[in-house]
């Protein structure tokens, strides 16, 4: 008696029964500072410690890349004079503070519209309806801690929109544990030391942050210090803070940025 090999069909059914076939991974790329193209990363996390604004700059400096990169001329030329949203709930009004409109960067001063939410409810009906609005180039939400309103399926709900309505979101978590999440890129950010001025010693340096990519759809993780001279944003590799033993606790639980 011979025993016929099983059709290459069934054989993948089979696979597929018990649950052997899995989907092919999707193409990763090394991050890099720049425009983001891919229609599926329209919305990012960035987790910053209590009263610094390290994420705040680097949410704006995201934003003025994506639009620096939709120009003509990528050194001088903002087509897109959209105004832009921020939220922010009530919680991280009082640890943050409201946007200081004349240290924005220049060419988003005048186009600024900002929400004070009552709640975590309030802040993110706003965000989602902003990001429906394709009047607006971009959003920032700022939401403190781990409430249970910012859940896994309120998550998602913010990535399907973004990515139907092609607004990007910024989501910054104020104080916030890593949680379950459906943003594209993850990020931890703090600030860091800022080079020397060219010029003038006692001039404050550029902008700078330690930001590390800790999950993303398209990238394998990386940390990165990143720069923002006021016309291009630089990254260059970081090493990765120095681990305290006892003293650290397991990744999911520790807060996601230093001071």
């Amino acid at each position: 008696m011979t025993i016929s090999a099983p059709t290459p069909l069934a054989a993948f059914a089979r696979r597929r029964r018990f649950g052997a076939v899995l989907p092919a991974p999707a193409e990763t790329r090394l991050w890099q500072p720049g425009p983001n193209e891919r229609p599926d990363e329209r919305h990012s996390e960035l987790f910053a410690a209590p009263g610094d604004a390290a994420g705040a700059g680097l949410a704006l400096a995201f934003a003025m890349a994506q639009l620096r990169g939709q120009a003509a001329d990528p050194v001088a030329d903002y087509p897109d004079e959209r105004p832009w949203l921020w939220v922010q709930d009530a919680a991280a009004l009082r640890l943050t503070g409201r946007p200081y409109r004349p240290g924005l960067p220049p060419m988003l001063r005048h186009r600024l519209i900002h929400v004070a939410a009552k709640t975590p409810e309030d802040a993110l009906f706003a965000l989602e309806e902003g990001l429906r609005c394709r009047d607006l180039a971009f959003v920032v939400g700022e939401i403190a801690g781990n409430p249970r309103a910012l859940s896994l399926t309120a998550q998602r709900r913010l990535s399907l929109v973004a990515e139907k309505h092609g607004v990007p979101l910024w989501l910054l978590r104020v104080g916030a544990e890593r949680d379950l999440s459906s943003a594209r890129q993850r990020w931890t950010v703090r600030a860091a030391p800022s080079l020397p001025p060219r010029w003038n010693a006692q001039a404050p340096g550029a902008p700078a942050w330690q930001a590390e990519l800790f999950r993303a759809r398209n990238h394998p993780p990386g940390e990165w210090i990143l720069r923002n001279d006021g016309q291009v944003l630089t990254a260059e590799p970081a090493q990765p803070a120095p681990h305290h033993g006892d003293l650290a606790a397991p990744a999911g639980d520790r807060p996601l940025a230093a001071g």
